[in-house]
């Protein structure tokens, strides 16, 4: 891969691209957000310089050996960075997981199951996947709709799954066939 082979997904309210060294000051300011991230599991608070150019970094060769596709979530209208979605990819399994972040002031406008639809529509028609998962932290009931509105259905709860801040977290897992009306 090269690149030229990264997509570029469009709606008609986003446009969904690659991270670049430009999406660096931005990446920090939002994922350094406690609220974001203590509802993440692998964004770190406090976010320190120099992390958001790391981060981005390690997303080309993560693409290029197939390990994952991550896209900036950017507003069509100017361009704007709103957040990230991907998808780690797990291709020997037909398997991928999703994730997702939205900046604070881009929440509750519907951005991230946009984007969340997209990706998975574009992930099943380029890769050979059967399934794609993704789960959730209990106390963060917005995120597990973003999951029902991409058409992930509800699997089960991983009960004090991950210690994450001090405590022992739940977690929901959600999934989607490529067959979609398979549950």
């Amino acid at each position: 891969m090269n690149d030229s082979d990264f997509p570029v997904l469009v709606t008609d309210r986003l446009i969904l691209r690659q991270f670049n060294s430009t999406d660096s000051a931005e990446v920090q300011r939002m994922a350094g957000d406690k609220d974001l991230a203590e509802n993440t599991l692998n964004i770190p608070h406090p976010y320190l310089d120099g992390m958001a150019e790391t981060w981005i970094q390690s997303q080309e060769s993560d693409f290029q050996a197939g390990k994952s596709l991550v896209f900036a979530i950017c507003l069509k209208e100017n361009g704007k960075l709103a957040g990230a979605i991907g998808l780690n990819l797990q291709l020997n399994f037909e398997l991928a997981e999703l994730g997702y972040w939205i900046g604070k002031e881009y929440w509750n406008n519907g951005y991230c199951s946009e984007a969340a639809r997209l990706i998975i529509d574009y992930a099943f028609n380029h890769y050979k996947l059967h399934k794609i998962y993704a789960t959730y932290f209990t106390n963060n009931p917005a995120s597990g709709k973003v999951m029902e509105k991409a058409g992930m259905h509800f699997e089960g709860t991983l009960r004090e799954h991950l210690f994450h801040w001090g405590e022992y977290k739940n977690l929901n897992y959600y999934c989607i066939f490529k067959e979609l009306n398979k549950i």
